[in-house]
């Protein structure tokens, strides 16, 4: 079975950054797109952006677009998030999802357990 688990989250103020990782395991991380959703209280889950298995191809949501990079070692089995110039709606459960593709959470069939990212203003 498939694990993936996040790192990374914690508090910052509005305009920092903060860089989280998801490492998977007991996966062909090399043929494995990965992604990240977010789930903000009382909010659906909310995809945020995704990165194909070799890393050519990435995308991301029109609210996170200039501001979020995402981006894989293979050789560590870990994808990243680097989150820039944070707003306190970006206030949410971070979760890495894995064997899928696409905007829909039905889409991806690994989810990982979340890391909470806290924006104050």
């Amino acid at each position: 079975q498939v694990q993936l688990v996040e790192s990374g989250g914690g508090l910052v103020q509005a305009g920092g950054s903060l860089r989280l990782s998801c490492t998977a395991s007991r996966v062909i991380f090399s043929v494995y797109s990965l992604g990240w959703f977010r789930q903000a209280p009382g909010k659906e889950h909310e995809f945020v952006a995704a990165i194909d298995w070799s890393g050519g191809t990435t995308t991301y949501a029109d609210s996170v677009k200039g501001r979020f990079i995402v981006s894989r070692d293979n050789s560590k089995m870990t994808v990243y998030l680097q989150m820039n110039s944070l707003k306190p709606d970006d206030t949410a459960v971070y979760h890495c999802a894995g064997g899928g593709w696409g905007t829909l959470r039905s889409s991806w069939r690994d989810w990982g357990q979340g890391t909470q990212v806290t924006v104050s203003s």
